[in-house]
């Protein structure tokens, strides 16, 4: 069965993962990669390459959706099949950046307690809002990763890759979150139409953080990429 590498989004670690593992296959090779190290989209995509094994299936979500595609670029033949999760091939509107940055440059010294409640919510579908224990599951992964990786994370640019989307030639699949209201259908739409032969699927009854509010839609949408042999 074919390596599956995991790339997670902003201020997210390997929990990201924990309600969809039990729903994949158990003999599923699993591989956890980690953005904690890296100041920009490249050196992210490099740090994680280095740690694959060899052919491997990729998985990214969010921020982690610009490094895997990366990774694409970097080693095609390696990767077999490539999914991106509630993630976009568009720049970062500059306004989210500057907002991003004046945090990453306000956070106080001292302890790092994960990121706030209201930002939190936002990346869930609206009947999760209000989910205590989503959102605490959320704010301890940021306060895992620290102080240091959010202001490293909240200044990295993510610059467009739309024009080089068509670059990509292995199976891959989009998915996005019905209510997310982070990033948009119409990014995922140009994610799927600019990827030769790409599918787009729409999970419902999530927003933004799919692999936590619909873990096992997620992976029975991912299963068949663990048989996919054709390298980008």
């Amino acid at each position: 069965m074919t390596p599956l590498v995991l790339v997670p989004g902003y201020m997210l670690d390997d929990a990201l993962w924990d309600g969809m593992l039990p729903h994949l296959p158990p003999d599923a090779p699993l591989h956890f990669a980690s953005l904690a190290q890296g100041d920009s989209i490249a050196a992210m995509a490099q740090a994680v390459l280095a740690r694959c094994p060899g052919r491997f299936a990729l998985l990214g979500f969010s921020m982690g959706g610009y490094v895997a595609r990366e990774i694409v670029r970097l080693a095609p033949q390696r990767v077999t099949a490539l999914a991106l999760v509630a993630s976009s091939s568009r720049a970062d509107p500059p306004l989210m950046a500057e907002q991003r940055g004046k945090a990453a440059r306000a956070t106080p010294l001292g302890p790092f307690r994960g990121l706030g409640r209201a930002a939190i919510a936002q990346s869930l579908h609206p009947a999760n809002a209000a989910n205590e224990a989503l959102v605490a599951q959320v704010r301890a992964m940021g306060e895992r990763l620290g102080r240091e990786v959010f202001i490293r994370q909240s200044l990295i640019v993510r610059s467009t890759d739309t024009a080089q989307l068509s670059d990509i030639t292995c199976p891959t699949l989009v998915l996005h979150g019905a209510e997310d209201q982070l990033r948009s259908l119409d990014e995922a739409q140009e994610l799927a139409q600019g990827i030769p032969g790409a599918r787009l699927q729409v999970i419902a009854g999530a927003g933004h953080l799919i692999p936590l509010e619909q873990p096992q839609l997620l992976a029975q949408a991912l299963a068949p990429m663990l048989t996919t042999q054709s390298p980008c």
